[in-house]
């Protein structure tokens, strides 16, 4: 359940950080249904800018209204970069264009990839009950100086909330604040004006997301020294093999390194050994050549070689109308494979 307060704050914010005035243009590639389309309806509109609608996202389309239209903000999850830059229509922009992504952590490469481009990325982090982003990777003018990898590594981080929101934490299971360096992991944890009232007609499930008196993202992260948050997986998503925790993100982002690679997912798999293994299921672009061996490899030259995947299947992701990739469904095709491998008689 939202308020009327929630949304007109979030939507002020988002004025704020996306630098929104009356000589802009917003083209829709975010569905405006996806948490109100981040609250970005009312932000376009309260500043008299110009709103260019699409009815699905389709890449050279985008490509050719950026330029027609002459667009200056977009918004979409990692996937949508990923259709962009991949196009056979992309090109050097004429004019810097604003990308607000969000919706998964955008590995460095994608970043690193559309920047090139002439997009600027706004890296912002929320949830559908936080009316859409709650905070967002301001840039440090400390890291103007750094290569372009570093920078691309940095933006990826979720970082500080947003105008209108209270700051978010990282937390044990006490509720007690983990240390601020960057590498001991918590939930983040989020309350204020922009989370939502609770759930509607659902109070045993409010009570159990806001236990302790805050928001339960259900996301793991770190805190880093200068108070940027970043996400390491959701706590569903994290793999434990033999006793060590994989952060899923972490190899994804190795993987989509590699310049044959579109996008990786990565889930658990069993494995009598280790209990659990990473699996990745990896998008190649059109005419790579990379074999299952070789994708491995590359991943261990940046990853600890228990981090590595096991496995690695090539194909098409699937994804929800937003973008999102639906892991639960890769989990879902890898049960059924293994149960019908298990079924089957030697």
């Amino acid at each position: 359940m939202y308020t009327y307060r929630g949304a007109y704050m979030n939507a002020l914010a988002e004025v704020v950080h996306a630098r929104l005035d009356s000589r802009s243009v917003y083209l829709w590639t975010l569905p405006m249904f996806h948490c109100n389309g981040w609250c970005f309806p009312w932000a376009v509109t309260a500043v008299g800018a110009r709103h260019v609608c699409l009815r699905k996202v389709e890449p050279s389309l985008v490509w050719r209204l950026l330029e027609d239209e002459g667009v200056t903000h977009l918004n979409g999850a990692p996937t949508v970069l990923v259709m962009l830059t991949s196009d056979p229509a992309a090109h050097l922009l004429e004019r810097p264009v604003l990308v607000t992504t969000a919706g998964a952590p955008p590995p460095p490469a994608v970043i690193e990839r559309t920047e090139a481009l002439g997009f600027e990325i706004n890296h912002v982090y929320g949830l559908t009950e936080t009316y859409g982003p709650i905070t967002i990777c301001e840039w440090n003018p400390d890291w103007d100086e750094l290569d372009v990898e570093e920078r691309a590594r940095l933006k990826a981080r979720q970082g500080l909330c947003m105008l209108t929101a209270d700051p978010v934490r990282v937390v044990d299971g006490e509720m007690n604040d983990v240390p601020a360096d960057g590498a001991t992991m918590g939930e983040v944890v989020m309350r204020g004006n922009n989370v939502m009232k609770g759930y509607f007609n659902d109070e045993e499930a409010t009570a159990e997301a806001f236990s302790g008196g805050w928001f339960h993202s259900g996301d793991l992260g770190v805190m880093h020294p200068n108070g940027y948050v970043e996400l390491r997986d959701r706590a569903k998503d994290i793999i434990i093999s033999g006793g060590e925790n994989i952060s899923t993100i972490e190899v994804e982002s190795a993987l989509v390194r590699h310049p044959d690679v579109l996008e990786a997912a990565v889930v658990a798999i069993p494995d009598e050994k280790w209990g659990e293994r990473p699996k990745a299921f990896v998008t190649l672009r059109p005419g790579a050549t990379i074999t299952t061996e070789e994708l491995i490899a590359f991943s261990r030259q940046t990853l600890a070689g228990f981090k590595a995947p096991s496995e690695v299947e090539f194909g098409e992701l699937p994804k929800t109308s937003t973008g999102k990739i639906k892991k639960y469904e890769l989990r879902e095709r890898e049960r059924a494979r293994r149960a019908r491998l298990a079924s089957t008689p030697a």
